[in-house]
């Protein structure tokens, strides 16, 4: 009684840390990822509790080693805003010249493309899934940058597909809402295994 050994107190730990340890991004069921988020103010760009919320959203996705971008209600934030990380903007191949992470706040769409096309997504919000999701090969967007600077962002491929990812979260949708496919972690990586064998 009272003894364990090195494995079972491994797991121990391990149940007891998962059950008490709060996911850091907000996960599905949360009420803010269903919420249409606000606009952000004009009078708060620039102000110290926005940079806060950008400082936040930037190190939760930092942390996130496969995660691309982020939107304030993964965090919390109901605000309409999302940040894209510098490696989707660096040049392919170059490592070294990493760009910084891209703030977008209040975006809109200006066009899409008529061509849609099925693409692979997970989300940092329903994790250990992988799903397939209609999306427009290409998106025009515009926004403000954190200096509340306006800009206009032409995307295909990747991008185009985050901005769409993106502002899904600040209406409301989660991928998982609109996915063709869906499935856990493990059976999607078995798929891609049995793909690259054929």
């Amino acid at each position: 009684m009272g003894f364990f050994l090195e494995e079972e107190l491994v797991i121990l730990f391990k149940i007891l840390h998962s059950s008490f340890v709060k996911d850091p991004i907000e996960q599905v069921g949360a009420a803010v990822l269903r919420k249409h988020a606000k606009a952000v103010l004009k009078k708060d760009i620039g102000s110290r509790k926005l940079a806060r919320v950008i400082a936040h959203m930037k190190k939760a996705l930092k942390n996130e080693g496969f995660g691309v971008a982020i939107a304030a209600p993964q965090i919390g934030e109901s605000l309409r805003m999302f940040v894209v990380s510098g490696k989707v903007f660096a040049p392919e191949g170059d490592e070294t010249a990493t760009p910084p992470d891209q703030v977008f706040l209040n975006p809109e769409f200006l066009r899409m493309s008529k061509k849609k096309s099925e693409m692979t997504e997970g989300c940092l919000s329903v994790r250990h899934k992988y799903g397939t999701v209609l999306r427009f090969e290409k998106a025009s967007i515009k926004a403000l940058n954190e200096s509340g600077k306006s800009l206009v962002y032409h995307g295909s491929g990747l991008v185009a597909q985050i901005f769409q990812h993106e502002i899904d979260h600040l209406n409301g949708i989660l991928y998982v809402d609109k996915s063709v496919t869906l499935m856990d972690d493990k059976d999607w990586k078995e798929l891609r295994e049995k793909r690259k064998k054929t």
